[in-house]
């Protein structure tokens, strides 16, 4: 199969755990566990090429992509060190809301060292990187813009459109929800939106909130909160870059649950940013509801992760599902993948469901 030419906004942590991942499992024939699928429609996670990168980081900026993600602030785990140059550089990116103003409070070493922009205005940022785009031959897009950058999102999308990239968007940003008919016209498949990890805090919380209910229980509060110490919490500290991210993990979780929810009984969110804790990521779930005979219990599960390498693994099947539905030209939201691989897809369906539709999907 030919290689899939993927570019990527934002060399943070996710970036990192992904082309580590691209060099652990280089070996098409191993059968090493960590993917959802090895062989999708018969691309495999070795087939993936970075091609295109940008950041605003003055770090990361002109470096080869595979020593880049090495750079401060990103602190995911380095399982895969021994990188090949892949010829990649960095470019700058265009900021616009990518950074919240709070975070210049922070120590350097912990947060984005922004470079001063070299575009005039957001039509010249626009010129250079969808030039960029196609120079590079981009077909896929990855969008791993920090939570709240609603406006670079936006930017960024409508680059992909100009350049005739596919578009994955890995973030809370609803862009596949209102932009679907666009990539639609262009003839661009776009998956989205907002990853869900192979095993998160929502999926966890999807799963036992419809297991309690497929057992007859009905539940009447839930909480999910969750801390770590990478930039994606220190850049959450603002609280009104969260709305879309709350609405997200919410509607994931009580899209599976039957019985309908004040505000005042269901709090699904981010909670605060630890620094040492740097990309793990610690979230704690509660669920109370009643039993036979309207007896209350309560159920409590602690889960820890290491919050980037978990959701590298379903980036990977995000851009082979994007890379297939080009071969296929499919064009708009391709519901079956992001279905199973995202938080807020168009439609929300069941797990067991959604799961099917993606291995029908990758099975053709």
């Amino acid at each position: 199969m030919a290689d899939i030419r993927v570019g990527i906004v934002g060399v943070g942590n996710c970036c990192s755990a992904l082309l580590q991942g691209l060099g652990f499992y280089k070996d098409r024939e191993a059968d090493i566990p960590g993917l959802i699928t090895r062989n999708f429609a018969g691309y495999y996670a070795a087939d993936i090429r970075i091609v295109s990168a940008f950041d605003i980081d003055r770090r990361k900026i002109g470096k080869d992509v595979n020593t880049a993600i090495f750079e401060k602030p990103n602190c995911t785990k380095i399982f895969k060190a021994d990188l090949p140059v892949s010829g990649c550089r960095v470019q700058q990116g265009y900021r616009l809301d990518g950074l919240a103003a709070h975070v210049s409070n922070y120590p350097v070493e912990d947060r984005p060292d922004p470079a001063d922009e070299i575009d005039t205005d957001r039509t010249a940022a626009a010129e250079r990187i969808v030039a960029a785009l196609r120079a590079a031959k981009t077909e896929i897009l990855v969008n791993y813009l920090p939570v709240g950058s609603e406006e670079a999102t936006r930017f960024y999308a409508e680059c992909a459109l100009q350049a005739g990239c596919a578009f994955v968007n890995a973030i809370p940003v609803f862009v596949s929800q209102f932009w679907g008919d666009r990539f639609k016209a262009a003839g661009l498949p776009i998956l989205g939106d907002d990853i869900k990890s192979q095993v998160g805090a929502t999926i966890v919380n999807r799963l036992l909130a419809r297991l309690m209910e497929e057992r007859g229980q009905t539940i009447s509060r839930v909480y999910q909160v969750n801390f770590g110490g990478n930039t994606d919490f220190l850049n959450m500290l603002d609280r009104g870059r969260l709305e879309s991210k709350k609405i997200s993990k919410t509607g994931s979780v009580t899209s599976q649950m039957a019985g309908g929810f004040s505000e005042n009984d269901i709090h699904v969110g981010p909670s605060d940013y630890i620094p040492w804790m740097k990309d793990n990521k610690v979230c704690y779930i509660r669920i109370e509801g009643e039993q036979f005979g309207g007896v209350p219990m309560n159920m409590e599960v602690r889960l820890s992760v290491e919050d980037s390498p978990n959701s590298a693994g379903v980036i990977v099947d995000a851009i082979r599902a994007a890379k297939v539905a080009l071969d296929r030209k499919i064009a708009g939201p391709v519901f079956e993948a992001s279905a199973w691989l995202f938080k807020t897809p168009v439609k929300q369906v069941n797990d067991d469901e959604a799961r099917r539709l993606l291995l029908e999907f990758a099975r053709g």
